[in-house]
């Protein structure tokens, strides 16, 4: 019987030192000696000094042969693995060069002491090439698809990248869940990339992936990597923290008005889904991102009862998910889509046939290729009209009449537009030089673009004022247009339009640059929040850390908005778990300076992105004041008639969690002295210039002026303490059992945001 044994488990043994002698001969194809054109038994000395004269040989930037790359990578693997004893050591025994298992290590890495026979290991895919599975195979990137696909498509949509390599025996855990999510992910239209470390080196260097398995996103070409379990659910929430937060705004009854008749302004169409979920659709917002250049996106919560009014003014039921579509009637969709499973295909193409307005305003280039595109053949001409008009009042009914009229059109091959001419001012000068000096500023011009070099046939119409007599005259032209083109008898070359909404990009890209430098220094101090109890305190020290760490605010100024019926919802009630809102207290008589103040106190916390601040005026929401403060021992009054003055009052609110801190004003100005003045540096801030005895008086004189303001400026003067604190997390909290209801909040009809600015 033993005997038997015997040949089986010799073909075992020399099958395992097949594969292992397989290994070293694989890692030894690469001469590391040979590269450095170093001895065996060159020093240390030695092997560096070589490797200094190679490097600024072969450096890529100095050195632009083909090869130079692939060499200079070869050169600094070799230096790397000889200039450490253990790696040296390592190699000269086994030939092993780590190229055989990249990046092992790490927290998701397996060490053995011994060769583990398994039979996981002998269906392991060893080459990626013949045997890698189909699903990641269909997602391989390389480095130049990368950089030209998938950076700029990802200001269109998120890309979910796996790093793997075919010796990570840690990615085998993670495939049915990897697999699970980008089957849901892709059908949503989130990209999806797989990068082998053993074949793209490279590109996995280049996004800053230094182990496997890893996951990260990427996102106007921004990468994030993920740091949690690798769970379904986890990997949902990372895509959707990916995506930027103001994407959808929440619409009720009380901002609808507003939401819908923003167009004029953001010169996009308005979308409304009416759903019965209370979360926005991850679809939804994947949506909101792809079209963001082009609509403005808005959800309506059918749950809840500040809702109803916009539900029944729109017909809208609750059978399935609805959207609607709003263009220059507010009053009327342009378009309706209703049904029970949304799918990304229906979407694109609803939100693609109503990406502009009616009659939207020419605002760059790009939005004037899009609706005025080049003539490509004889049968499909496209016509624009243009409406060159002024941005003042006195021509807001011609422009209403223009609109009127193109609400008739029903060819596809008529666009109708309308520009400015103060801020396109190059582009009209070119049509208005050929009209009748006698008509009055505003024209139309009916042209034809003829190639992407701006060549241009067009005829000044009419001049336009809104008249009946107008429109037959324009709509006779067209209709003669149709039938000869020639009509056109005016060419030219358009120069470029200028982007009326340069600084608005401007803004966004530096936001976009500290939203950058944020999580960069957020992933290398591994600043994952958890939003837990346990790890609450922990969570506001790491918070804190970035602070002193330089993690600079995002804007120049502290938005500040005023906590009343609309906002009361989104900033309080239904704040953000983990968020807060820092609410100051204040009266219409000391509104502009403690607003001052409470700006220039937190501007250095604004780069924190779970704080919010707000104000709230204690003339207008008193009831609401004393029936919060009612619930706590912090309330010094009697109840909702006191009388105690809150004005400099600061709340922490955390409207999840119920919860509040307070800050109470520690100066009030009794004690109010000279000295005390000049060390503050009088009414302005800065010290006095003179402190002479001819000075005094006229300093003095301005005392009694100056000593109210003063007063109230100071009774902010610890806050910046007091935020430090909260961010730390030993300030007390008073907790309640529930918000005071709307009806404590005196209704508002406009809601007033002040910027301050430091």
């Amino acid at each position: 019987m033993t005997g038997s044994k015997t040949p089986v488990l010799l073909a075992a043994v020399a099958f395992v030192s097949a594969v292992m002698l397989t290994g070293v001969s694989h890692g030894s194809e690469m001469d590391l000696y040979k590269i450095l054109g170093v001895t065996r038994s060159a020093s240390q000395a030695e092997i560096k000094k070589v490797y200094k004269r190679l490097a600024k040989e072969w450096h890529p930037d100095k050195n632009k042969s083909p090869g130079a790359e692939d060499m200079f990578i070869k050169i600094t693997k070799s230096y790397e693995i000889l200039s450490s004893e253990n790696k040296r050591t390592n190699y000269d025994r086994y030939g092993q060069t780590d190229d055989s298992q990249p990046y092992s290590s790490g927290r998701y890495s397996h060490r053995h002491d011994s060769f583990y026979f398994d039979e996981s290991f002998f269906s392991f895919p060893f080459d990626s090439k013949n045997h890698r599975d189909f699903t990641d195979r269909k997602y391989i990137l390389h480095f130049n698809q990368y950089v030209s696909d998938v950076v700029p498509d990802s200001y269109k949509r998120p890309y979910l990248i796996k790093i793997t390599s075919d010796w990570c025996f840690s990615c085998i855990h993670i495939e049915p869940v990897w697999k699970e999510v980008v089957q849901e992910m892709e059908t949503l239209g989130i990209g999806i990339g797989v990068v082998d470390v053993g074949n793209e080196r490279r590109l996995a260097n280049h996004l800053g992936a230094h182990r496997t398995p890893s996951i990260l996103g990427v996102i106007n070409g921004k990468v994030t990597f993920f740091h949690y379990a690798v769970a379904k659910e986890h990997l949902k929430q990372f895509i959707e923290d990916l995506l930027p937060q103001r994407l959808v705004e929440r619409v009720t009854d009380k901002n609808g008005f507003e939401f819908l008749n923003s167009w004029h302004e953001l010169n996009k169409p308005n979308v409304l889904l009416f759903d019965q979920v209370p979360v926005v659709p991850l679809l939804y917002k994947l949506t909101a991102f792809a079209y963001k250049d082009y609509l403005q996106f808005g959800y309506v919560d059918q749950g809840l009862s500040e809702t109803s009014s916009l539900q029944k003014q729109f017909n809208i039921n609750t059978y399935a998910p609805t959207m609607l579509v709003f263009k220059e009637n507010i009053d009327k969709p342009a378009d309706i889509i209703q049904t029970k499973g949304l799918k990304k295909l229906i979407i694109d193409e609803f939100m693609s046939n109503n990406k502009c307005l009616l009659v939207p305003r020419l605002v760059n280039q790009k939005f004037f290729d899009e609706l005025c595109p080049v003539k490509q053949f004889h049968r499909r001409r496209k016509y624009c009209v243009l409406l060159i008009t002024g941005d003042e009042e006195s021509f807001s009914f011609g422009k209403h009449e223009f609109f009127s009229f193109a609400s008739t059109n029903s060819k596809d091959v008529i666009r109708f537009a309308y520009v400015y001419q103060r801020l396109q001012q190059p582009l009209c000068d070119i049509f208005m030089q050929y009209k009748d000096n006698a008509l009055p500023p505003t024209q139309v011009v009916v042209l034809e673009r003829r190639n992407a070099g701006g060549k241009v046939l067009f005829k000044p119409v009419t001049a336009w004022n809104g008249s009946e007599e107008n429109k037959q005259h324009l709509l006779e032209e067209l209709e003669h247009l149709q039938r000869d083109p020639s009509i056109l008898i005016y060419d030219a070359v358009l120069p470029d339009l200028n982007n009326e909404f340069a600084s608005v990009f401007v803004i966004r890209w530096i936001y976009a640059t500290y939203d950058y430098i944020s999580d960069i220094t957020d992933d290398i101090l591994h600043n994952n929040c958890d939003s837990s109890d346990d790890n609450q305190s922990k969570l506001r020290a790491k918070d804190f850390t970035k602070a002193e760490n330089g993690w600079p605010p995002k804007k120049n100024f502290v938005e500040v908005t005023e906590l009343t019926d609309i906002t009361y919802t989104s900033n309080l009630v239904k704040l953000r778990p983990g968020h807060m809102n820092i609410v100051l207290v204040l009266t219409d008589a000391s509104k502009n300076i403690l607003l001052s103040k409470f700006a220039k106190e937190v501007y250095s916390f604004t780069g924190s992105l779970t704080l919010h601040y707000s104000f709230l005026n204690i003339d207008k929401h008193s009831q609401w004041m004393n029936a919060l403060l009612g619930q706590t021992d912090a309330n010094e009054g009697g109840g909702e008639n006191d009388k105690t003055d809150y004005t400099g009052y600061v709340l922490a609110l955390n409207g999840h969690k119920k919860y509040l801190c307070l800050f109470k004003p520690v100066y009030t100005g009794e004690d109010l002295n000279i000295k005390s003045f000049e060390e503050k540096g009088g009414p302005t801030g800065g010290r006095l210039r003179s402190t002479s005895h001819d000075d005094y008086p006229l300093w003095k004189s301005s005392r009694t002026r100056n000593i109210s303001t003063l007063q109230m400026h100071h009774k902010l003067d610890r806050l910046g303490l007091w935020m430090e604190r909260l961010i730390e997390g030993t300030l007390p909290r008073c907790y309640i059992s529930a918000w005071p209801g709307l009806d404590k909040i005196t209704p508002s009809k406009k809601m007033e945001v002040y910027q301050g600015r430091t």
